[in-house]
This record gives structure tokens, C-alpha cells and sequence, in this order.
């Protein structure tokens, strides 16, 4: 499956779903409305679009969860990657940390995290 991205009002939705799943589609209008201000309208056509995507399936008016966050994070922060730093994760680094300054303890957990990925 080729990976779609979520636009910045979906991803916004997908994390009601995600917080909640599974959970009906009347509920979801209604913390839609709560939440992001949406229309029943326009939470029918995001829920839409989203099945579409294939992140989420909506049957018998109670959607699922197909794609989980971790997942779509991933792919977003992939995305990101060769978008902005041409895939370089040392140009993103230098980026991220703009001359701050980490604490040891940040340090060593960065190290760790880079280790358990090394081939």
C-alpha cells in the first residue's frame, strides 16, 4: 500500500480516532463538534476520505482503526525527512538542535536509541 498523507484537519481527526477506536460513527459527530468545531457534514466526508486513505474502516456505523499512529508517524516523519533534509538524518539533527544545548542523560538515551539501529 502506498502511503497517503494526512492533511493537517485529518491528521487533527485521526487523533480523536485514535484516542477512542473503536467507536461509533454517531460519536464521533458529536466529538468532532466538541472538539474541532466540524459539522456532521463535514465529519461524514473526512471519515470518507479518510476510509479512502485507508486508514480507518467504517462499518455497520462503527470505525476502526487500520492504520495505527505509530505507523502513520513513521511514514510522516520519513516524509519529512526526504522533503526537508534530502533523507539526512545528521542535517536534521543540526536543524533540531539549532545550538542547544541536551542534558547527559539526553545524550546517552540518544546514543542508546542509535546503537539498537546500527546494522
Amino acid at each position: 500500500m502506498v502511503f497517503q498523507r494526512l492533511g493537517d484537519s485529518e491528521y487533527r481527526f485521526m487523533q480523536l480516532i485514535w484516542e477512542r477506536a473503536p467507536i461509533s460513527s454517531g460519536e464521533l459527530v458529536k466529538l468532532a463538534q466538541e472538539r474541532l468545531g466540524w459539522k456532521k457534514s463535514t465529519t461524514y466526508t473526512v471519515i470518507k476520505h479518510l476510509c479512502e486513505k485507508g486508514y480507518i474502516k467504517n462499518e455497520n456505523a462503527t470505525v476502526q482503526v487500520l492504520i495505527p499512529k505509530e505507523k502513520a508517524q513513521q511514514e510522516e516523519a520519513q516524509v519529512f525527512m526526504e522533503r526537508a533534509f534530502e533523507g539526512s538524518l545528521p542535517k536534521f539533527l543540526t536543524a533540531f538542535f539549532g545550538g542547544k544545548k541536551i542534558s547527559d542523560e539526553q545524550a546517552e538515551e540518544i546514543k542508546k536509541m542509535i546503537d539498537s539501529y546500527k546494522k
